[in-house]
């Protein structure tokens, strides 16, 4: 996964946002679950982009008043 700029995601819709939250969540999960079964981070960076990705559209979320 890219990083998701920000410009991007102030074109989108609450909609199209809550459901990006939502699978950036369960991939988040994904990659929680391998590093703990296998004990190694393959690739830090990319579950920092997606913590990261995920608080850009809570904010987004939060400033438009979009109840979650």
């Amino acid at each position: 996964m890219s990083e998701i700029k920000i410009q991007e995601l102030r074109s989108l819709s609450e909609n199209a946002l809550k459901s990006k939250l939502g699978e950036l969540q369960l991939e988040l999960s994904i990659e929680k679950r391998r590093v703990a079964s296998t004990g190694v981070a393959s690739k830090v960076i990319k579950t920092r982009e997606i913590r990261r990705t995920i608080a850009r559209i809570n904010t987004l979320l939060n400033q438009r008043g979009a109840p979650k």
